[in-house]
C-alpha cells in the first residue's frame, strides 16, 4: 500500500508540474517576406516570445516578392513587404483567398547607395541623375563628371563601375526603383518601379546581405541596401541629393522628415510612397515597410496571436526601433492602425 501511495503522490506532483506547460501550449504563427526589416522583426519576435511563451512567431526573410506570393497562396499566416501590393495583386489575393489582405506599416527605414572605390575614404555625394545613369548603364566610370562634379576634391579613379543589384524579388529593390522612377523619366519609361525589374546592367546578389557582401569584395562596385546592413557590415555609403537640392545622409531624423507629409494624408489602406519626399532634411530613399495580414483568420488562436502582436509592435515595439537604425512610426499613423486592427475578423 505504501508503494502505491508513493507512486500516486509522484504522479500527482508530475501532473501539477505539467499543468502550466499544457496551459501554455504554443500557438505557432508563420510569416515570410521582406529582408529590409529582417533585423527588426528578428528582435521583435524573440522579445515577444520571451514575454509571451505561449506564442511562437516564425519568420523567413525571403524577400518581399516571396512574402506576397506565400501569403496569397496561404502557405504562411502573414506576409511582409517593403513595397505595397498593387491593385492586381490585391485582386489576385481576393480571388484565391476569398477575403482581403490588410497592410500594416511597422517601421520606417532608409535604402542607401553603398560602394567600394579603392582610395576613396570620404563619403561620396550622389545626385539623382548620377544614380539613375549608373543603373541605366549610361554612366560607366567613377570619374564621370556626374559623379565627380558634386565630389570636388575627391580623387576618383577612371576605373569601370561594377553595378550590383538584388537577384531576388525584393522590396528593397522596389524602394530603390520607385525612387529612380520619380527622379528619372528615362528610368520610369524603360524599367519602372518593381520588386523584380529587368535590370539594364549589373550583377545580382541574394538579399541585402548578398548585395553588401558582393560590393564589399568587388573593387569599383556600387549597390544598394537597407541602412542597417551598411552599418552592420561597416561598408561605405553615400549621401543623396533630395528634392530640395540638399545632399542628405541617411539618418532616423531624415527618414522621419520624409514621412511627415505622408503621415497627415495617410490613405485608409496605408499604401503610400515616401521616396523623393519634399523637405530640406528629408532623406529621399526612405520607406515604410508593411505586414500583410488576411482580413479573415479562421484559426481563433492565430488570430488572437497576430492581433495582440500587432498592438504590441505599435506600442512597446516602437521603443526598440532606433537601436537597429529604423525610425519610429509617426503617432498619427499608429493611431490609424490601432483602429484598422478591428478589420481583422
Amino acid at each position: 500500500m505504501r508503494m502505491k501511495t508513493v507512486i500516486s503522490l509522484r504522479l500527482m506532483a508530475a501532473a501539477v508540474m505539467l499543468a502550466p506547460a499544457m496551459l501554455l501550449a504554443q500557438t505557432q504563427v508563420t510569416g515570410a517576406g521582406a529582408t529590409f526589416p529582417g533585423p527588426m522583426y528578428t528582435k521583435w519576435f524573440d522579445t515577444y516570445h520571451t514575454a509571451h511563451p505561449e506564442v511562437q512567431i516564425n519568420y523567413q526573410a525571403i524577400g518581399s516578392g516571396g512574402g506576397i506570393r506565400q501569403v496569397t497562396e496561404g502557405t504562411v499566416d502573414f506576409g511582409a513587404t517593403d513595397g505595397p501590393m498593387n491593385d492586381t495583386q490585391l485582386g489576385d489575393f481576393k480571388t484565391k483567398r476569398g477575403n482581403d489582405v490588410l497592410h500594416f506599416p511597422t517601421v520606417m527605414g532608409a535604402v542607401v547607395p553603398i560602394y567600394n572605390v579603392p582610395g576613396v575614404a570620404t563619403a561620396l555625394k550622389f545626385t539623382p541623375a548620377a544614380l539613375a545613369g549608373i543603373y541605366l548603364g549610361t554612366i560607366t566610370k567613377w570619374n564621370d563628371p556626374a559623379i565627380a562634379g558634386p565630389n570636388k576634391g575627391v580623387k576618383l579613379p577612371a576605373s569601370d563601375i561594377v553595378v550590383v543589384h538584388r537577384s531576388d524579388g525584393s522590396g528593397t529593390t522596389y524602394i530603390w526603383t520607385d525612387y529612380l522612377s520619380k527622379v528619372s523619366d528615362t528610368w520610369k519609361g524603360k524599367v519602372g518601379a518593381n520588386t523584380s525589374p529587368n535590370w539594364p546592367v549589373g550583377l545580382g546578389g541574394a538579399q541585402n546581405a548578398g548585395v553588401a557582401g558582393l560590393v564589399k569584395q568587388t573593387e569599383g562596385s556600387i549597390g544598394y541596401v537597407e541602412l542597417i546592413y551598411a552599418v552592420q557590415t561597416n561598408i561605405s555609403y553615400g549621401s543623396v541629393q533630395n528634392a530640395s537640392g540638399e545632399f542628405v545622409s541617411a539618418t532616423l531624423a531624415g527618414v522621419s522628415a520624409a514621412a511627415a507629409a505622408a503621415a497627415a494624408k495617410m490613405p485608409e489602406d496605408f499604401r503610400v510612397s515616401i521616396t523623393n519626399a519634399a523637405g530640406k532634411t528629408a532623406y529621399p530613399i526612405s520607406s515604410f515597410t508593411w505586414l500583410l495580414v488576411p482580413s479573415k483568420i479562421a484559426d481563433a488562436g492565430k488570430k488572437k496571436a497576430i492581433v495582440d502582436f500587432l498592438k504590441w509592435a505599435l506600442g512597446d515595439g516602437q521603443n526598440m526601433t532606433e537601436a537597429l537604425s529604423y525610425a519610429k512610426l509617426p503617432k498619427e499613423v499608429v493611431a490609424k492602425e490601432l483602429k484598422a486592427i478591428s478589420k481583422i475578423q
